[in-house]
């Protein structure tokens, strides 16, 4: 656990960042930053505590910042829908080089990166290492996303080197949990009657949900090294999403249907290989049947 640290957070508003930025707030100081285009993000954040400073990360900026973080928690992205690569490039990957220069004399930093870096492999039952081959996953929502966060990566390499700044960069999987994630999405989906949407049939994820991501953060950051840790940031249990949407359809009451839209070029599967994770966090403690049952409960009244 981590307590009575000076903690800075990147995109504290995000669907992953804002329930760990609660949960870190409790016992740390916690700094939130972030362009904070919207005031309701940034008020939600303020009222747990937290001091926020907006933020552009690919300007470098960071006069209104102050240097004596003991950790990082870079978990802020750049995703759209367009081709501006250069766009993808300036915050993501330059961006991150200036904030872990600012940040340098931290204890550590983690890097928020993605499953989205690995290669398309045509079985979607391969497991992925952390040591597989990194590609272009095409991810159709965000064209220049995976390209970016994989030389988001390079340069949190470089800087773990340059700076002696120890450096885990987490690639993360299917998140989930109240506050949103692939899995939540299709669950309100299929509470509402409507279709589930995926790109293969079977089509695997490692599903984790946020109290694993919350309840392992600590130990990531204890792993982080110099030259960086690379660590693959997933659930213990692959799941398909035909399978968990059938489980959805028991939990709601209502049937479930799943359409696949093919999506040549993209990951077929992401189940990650958690070996190296597990060591390092031991294993997780929410499986993804109670998780989802947990959600459902929060979101939509139903019994866990």
């Amino acid at each position: 656990m981590l307590s009575g640290e000076k903690i800075l957070i990147t995109g504290p508003a995000g669907q992953i960042a804002y329930p760990l930025t609660e949960f870190l707030s409790r016992d740390n100081e916690v700094w939130g930053i972030a362009r904070f285009s919207n005031a309701e993000d940034r008020g939600r954040v303020d009222a747990l505590g937290v001091t926020t400073r907006a933020v552009d990360l690919g300007s470098g900026d960071f006069d209104d910042l102050p240097e004596d973080f003991t950790y990082v928690l870079h978990l802020a992205t750049f995703q759209g829908p367009g081709l501006d690569y250069d766009e993808a490039l300036r915050v993501n990957a330059e961006g991150t080089g200036l904030l872990l220069q600012h940040c340098r004399r931290a204890k550590a930093a983690l890097v928020m990166s993605t499953a989205s870096v690995f290669k398309p492999h045509e079985d979607p039952m391969h497991v992925f290492r952390e040591s597989d081959p990194l590609g272009d996953s095409n991810v159709s929502h965000a064209p220049t996303y995976s390209v970016s966060k994989t030389a988001e990566e390079a340069v949190s390499r470089y800087c773990a080197r340059a700076f002696d700044l120890p450096v885990v960069i987490a690639r993360m999987n299917a998140s989930y949990g109240p506050g949103g994630g692939l899995p939540t999405m299709h669950l309100d989906a299929v509470a509402a009657g409507e279709p589930v949407v995926t790109r293969w049939d079977p089509c695997m994820y490692s599903p984790i949900h946020q109290d694993d991501i919350n309840g392992q953060t600590a130990a990531l950051l204890d792993a982080a090294s110099t030259p960086a840790t690379v660590v693959n940031w997933g659930g213990d249990e692959p799941v398909a999403v035909q399978e968990w949407a059938a489980h959805m359809g028991e939990l709601t009451g209502t049937s479930a249907t799943v359409v696949v839209r093919t999506q040549p070029g993209t990951l077929r599967g992401q189940i990650q290989d958690t070996t190296r994770r597990a060591a390092l966090t031991g294993p997780c403690t929410v499986d993804w049947r109670t998780g989802l049952a947990n959600v459902y409960a929060t979101r939509q009244g139903g019994s866990a």
